[in-house]
């Protein structure tokens, strides 16, 4: 039986895709979960765009693929199952030909549930790691790269740090993110972490500070993120949060995945002194 290390602790949960793992994870450590579901994570809406990177990549012209999420690469393949399955098993081989870039263990991972991995790997799962492992790989001049965006987020210093670099680019964005729960839901959140009742609030990706922050307003959020601890799951979410000047107390030293964020929490709280 797992040890309450976590009992008498409330701890939001913004997550959506695995909610319900994380919330179980946390239950069982003898926390209260308040589920608040921030970002729902779609298909792109429009599939056409999709294939025709797909078709493109399945030709074989690109030397690099860069796969910044391990979401984007699931959703290309169910893009491929749903709208052109004929293209499945020439991706999958293409993939296993190109120099594949990761930014952290999640496309790793996706990689890795193919029977793959990564060539290079970013020692910081963040933007500026994926352009220093790439600096130090070697030139890129004249080389074709595909990258897979982070929902429809155009990475800019990405993109023009690979143009500058002399390579010719292409992008593909296979997913995105919408909203979830209700407004005044999120306010309803904001409210009780304001008034104190929430020990810290774990926030797994960036959509979900946003989201936050765009609900409102704005003197709300200042003073619930005041009185709550701040977990983040790993740089780039504390990247997000540091954009509003928030600092995140609590995050994974090295493993940027729901369990070392849970075990951080066990180790900054502990329970809750009755």
């Amino acid at each position: 039986m797992q040890e309450h290390t976590l009992a008498g602790r409330t701890i939001a949960v913004p997550e959506t895709r695995e909610l319900d793992v994380f919330s179980a994870m946390l239950e069982r450590r003898g926390a209260t979960v308040l589920r608040c579901p921030l970002v729902a994570i779609l298909d792109a809406p429009d599939p056409q765009p999709v294939l025709a990177w797909v078709r493109r990549f399945n030709t074989g012209t690109f030397h690099d693929l860069i796969l910044l999420t391990g979401e984007g690469l699931r959703r290309l393949l169910r893009c491929i199952d749903l709208h052109g399955p004929d293209h499945r098993s020439e991706f999958v081989r293409q993939l296993t030909r190109v120099r594949k870039i990761t930014r952290g263990p999640k496309p790793a991972k996706a990689l890795r549930d193919l029977g793959l991995k990564p060539d290079i790997a970013a020692e910081i799962p963040t933007t500026e790691g994926v352009i220093a492992a790439l600096r130090a790989a070697g030139s890129l001049s004249a080389r074709s790269v595909a990258v897979q965006l982070y929902g429809s987020e155009p990475n800019l210093p990405l993109i023009n740090f690979l143009k500058e670099a002399g390579a010719s680019v292409a992008t593909v964005a296979p997913y995105i993110y919408a909203d979830k729960a209700d407004d005044a839901a999120v306010r309803e959140l904001l409210t009780k972490m304001a008034a104190g009742t929430v020990d810290v609030i774990a926030f797994t990706s960036t959509p979900q500070v946003e989201r936050l922050f765009a609900v409102g307003p704005a003197d709300l959020v200042k003073s619930a993120l005041e009185r709550t601890q701040i977990a983040a799951i790993g740089p780039v979410v504390a990247d997000a949060l540091a954009r509003h000047d928030i600092k995140a107390q609590l995050m994974p030293q090295d493993s940027f995945f729901m369990k070392p964020l849970t075990s951080a929490m066990e180790d900054a709280l502990g329970p809750k002194d009755s």
